[in-house]
């Protein structure tokens, strides 16, 4: 199993190694008031997937900031996703 999951690891990397090989032509991103970058195409997916990664991380500070301040407090925070162990189960 050791050795599946490195081969699985090695697949992963040489087929995005030969993404990044593969795209390297230079692409323009136009921003606001005519700025523009220009960098290889694989770059511009990198920084688009690591202001991703950002964005979704601080989009989930409030949440884990009330979690933490409940955890604290000793009592369990209020969520908005409903329970599936808790729902009741009429007539069945």
């Amino acid at each position: 199993m050791k050795y599946l999951m490195w081969l699985l690891k090695a697949a992963i990397f040489f087929t995005l190694f030969a993404f990044a090989l593969n795209n390297q032509q230079d692409a323009t991103v136009h921003f606001f008031f005519g700025t523009r970058w220009t960098a290889p195409l694989v770059l511009v997916v990198l920084a688009a997937f690591a202001m991703g990664l950002v964005i979704g991380a601080l989009g989930m500070v409030p949440r884990w900031l009330k979690h933490r301040a409940a955890a604290r407090r000793g009592q369990p925070a209020q969520s908005s996703v409903l329970d599936p162990g808790a729902s009741s189960h009429h007539g069945l």
